[in-house]
Formats: structure tokens, C-alpha cells, sequence
């Protein structure tokens, strides 16, 4: 099973598909800032509080059950975070096909934006670069340490857990509420 996570743009989530033919997940965070922009300011807390539900459930099946409390409970007084939230569902949630160990990893674009921004926060330090290559080891080291960092904090991600985990292909759940 492949996953893809990005904002959401109707292009990559056709070429996610037809290309990669693997699952759109949308950026988690970016969605809730598009959802809390159709919250009238005042209520804008209380809403994040309603959809945060969401995300607490402990397996697909619940959090769809739990969207369509939340969708229904917010479309009466904002109908257009209703039609949003109706629209987003399986984007949203795709992470949640996945095992649970990897959820706050995938959910989101952040852990995918911070490297970019240590590259260019060190490429601006750096000003000119006298060739290729240095680009390339700036970059390299950079990866390395991402992987460094992801290696000793995430120790799901070891090769003891990840034998330990099904293969994903049989965790796919239905996409039906139930």
C-alpha cells in the first residue's frame, strides 16, 4: 500500500492515483486551518475542539462514525465547513489505513516541511555555493541527520517492530461508515 501526503490540489491527488497508484493523504494540519477559516472567529476554538474528537478515536471505523457527529453537529450553523468536511472525509483520514505507530508521522506534510526548511535556512547561511557537489553534501548531511533523529526518537520504526507488524496490505479497512 503507498501513501502520498500532500495539500490538497486536485492534480497530485489525480496523479497520487493514476501514477503512483497510492492512497492521497491530506495534510492534516492545513485542513484544519481551511476548516477553522469557515468558523465564524469567536467559535473558532469550540470548532477545533468538535473536529480534534475526530482524530482521537482509536481506529478508522470510529473516526468516520465521529466525523459525520461532528459534520452533522456544525453543518446547521456553518454550512460551509459542513460541505467541506463532507468533501475531505477520506482524504483526511487515509493515514488511518495505515498502522498506528505510524499515524502522527503521515497525518501531516510538517515532518516532510521541516527538512526543507533546515535546507533553506542552512543554503541561506551559506550564500553562494562554489559547486554542485557542495549543494549535494549540505543536503546529504542534512538527510543524515533526519535520519538520525528519526532512527533513535521513533523506535517503531526499528527493524524488531516493523517484523512485528502485519503486512499492510491486510489492514486495509472499509471506507464505509459503519
Amino acid at each position: 500500500m503507498k501513501l502520498v501526503i500532500a495539500d490538497d490540489h486536485k492534480g497530485l491527488r489525480a496523479a497520487a492515483r493514476r501514477v503512483f497508484d497510492a492512497t492521497h493523504q491530506r495534510c492534516r494540519v492545513h485542513w484544519m486551518r481551511n476548516a477553522l477559516a469557515h468558523a465564524p472567529t469567536k467559535q473558532r476554538m469550540a470548532v477545533a475542539a468538535m473536529i480534534k474528537t475526530i482524530f482521537a478515536q482509536e481506529a478508522k471505523a470510529e473516526a468516520m462514525v465521529q466525523w459525520d457527529v461532528v459534520a452533522d453537529a456544525l453543518r446547521e450553523k456553518q454550512p460551509k465547513l459542513g460541505a467541506l468536511m463532507d468533501a475531505s472525509r477520506e482524504d483526511v483520514l487515509a493515514y488511518m489505513d495505515f498502522p498506528k505507530g505510524h499515524w502522527p508521522q503521515i497525518s501531516s506534510t510538517n515532518p516532510l516541511e521541516r527538512p526543507n526548511k533546515e535546507i533553506k535556512r542552512r543554503s541561506g547561511v551559506i550564500g553562494i555555493f562554489p559547486n554542485d557537489d557542495a549543494i549535494a553534501r549540505l543536503v546529504g548531511a542534512l538527510m543524515l541527520e533526519t535520519n538520525d533523529e528519526w532512527t533513535v526518537a521513533r523506535r517503531y520504526m526499528s527493524l524488531e517492530t516493523l517484523a512485528r507488524v502485519p503486512n499492510t496490505d491486510t489492514l486495509r479497512l472499509p471506507t464505509a461508515a459503519v
